[in-house]
């Protein structure tokens, strides 16, 4: 029978120190009524913090209400918001937990807005299989003005975050969302500085957060390493957006992929346990960063055998925590897989 050997070790980033390697990552839960969190929310990240998640990462949180997915979403926008959220941050750290929480705009993958923006007036392409009763809408351009507004909006976003005493702070720079789209050459077609320099709105969003965050506080950043989707960009091009993002300020990078659009598959990987370690093995040799990654993970042999490798520090286990809040808690129960988690190799 196998060892579990990593996962349960601690891992520290500046003042930052988990008892084992697994992150909850964020995954929307579309409960919210204004931007609030509320009893769902409560319920459902302290149940985690009870289960023994190393790192609980809240799902996207909004810097504006047109930056939602939906109206279900997330916001942190005012300071009723913040103050919800510290009695979440409050539960999860009585429980000997740590939480920090993902600040994004959606950008072109806005639901339910009437003002829907992007860097350029490119309509988003792909499925919205979760709230069908609203359109995909072609976004209007940003001025460089409401570029400047929404980067301090991430700087007050960020703000609010630490004043309700979240661990880390996780910028969302993935999976198609607004920087994700002034980072790709799919969706910004902007002759101006933010267009000629398609990682300028990331670095800029990335020091605005830094400006708010106490100097022992990491800063983790969720970005797409490659994109799948037709005409998608490759993985050296998710590297250089890596070195940009850590020399201006990141700490951890969360390694995913796609989220520009339909499918392709010339550009899609196989959608298999582990299919997006080859990101965070390229990530991992372009910086020295630690790393979260991500991809069907929850066989806990696979999720070992990967912080092994030294391919990543962290690994993020989605559906396994969603299906199983006390993941953790059978893993470290023995040294060795309980028989229930116990998987067969063919």
């Amino acid at each position: 029978m196998a060892k579990i050997s990593y996962l349960n070790t601690p891992f520290t980033i500046k003042n930052l120190s988990l008892k084992n390697r697994i992150v909850m990552p964020p995954m929307c839960q579309y409960q919210a009524t204004n931007g609030l969190p509320n009893d769902w929310h409560y319920v459902h990240y302290v149940s985690r913090a009870v289960g023994g998640v190393g790192l609980i990462i809240v799902e996207m949180t909004n810097v504006a209400p047109n930056g939602r997915i939906s109206p279900y979403c997330l916001g942190l926008w005012n300071d009723e918001q913040r103050d919800q959220f510290k009695r979440i941050v409050d539960a999860v750290h009585a429980q000997n937990g740590k939480i920090a929480i993902q600040i994004a705009h959606a950008g072109r993958k806005a639901l339910g807005s009437d003002d829907v923006v992007s860097c350029s007036a490119v309509r988003y392409d792909g499925a919205n299989e979760a709230h069908k009763q609203w359109e995909y809408q072609m976004p209007r351009e940003l001025s460089k003005d409401e570029i400047i507004n929404i980067i301090e909006k991430f700087k007050q976003s960020t703000k609010r975050a630490v004043e309700a005493g979240f661990d880390a702070i996780e910028i969302h720079g993935a999976h198609g969302y607004l920087i994700h789209q002034f980072s790709s050459p799919k969706t910004n077609l902007r002759t101006d500085e933010y267009g000629q320099d398609k990682l300028l709105f990331g670095e800029q969003v990335i020091k605005a957060a830094k400006s708010v965050m106490p100097k022992d506080m990491p800063l983790i950043i969720r970005f797409s390493a490659q994109e799948y989707g037709k005409n998608g960009y490759g993985v050296d091009y998710g590297c250089q957006i890596a070195k940009r993002f850590s020399e201006a300020g990141a700490d951890v990078l969360d390694v995913s992929g796609g989220g520009d659009g339909q499918l392709d598959p010339v550009n899609t990987p196989d959608f298999h346990a582990g299919y997006q370690v080859y990101l965070a093995h390229a990530v991992r040799q372009t910086t020295n960063l630690p790393i979260i990654c991500v991809g069907m993970l929850e066989d806990p042999y696979l999720a070992d055998y990967v912080l092994s490798t030294g391919d990543a520090d962290l690994v993020a286990i989605g559906r396994g925590l969603l299906r199983d809040p006390y993941w953790p808690l059978r893993i470290s129960a023995s040294p060795f897989i309980p028989s229930s988690y116990q998987v067969a190799f063919k």
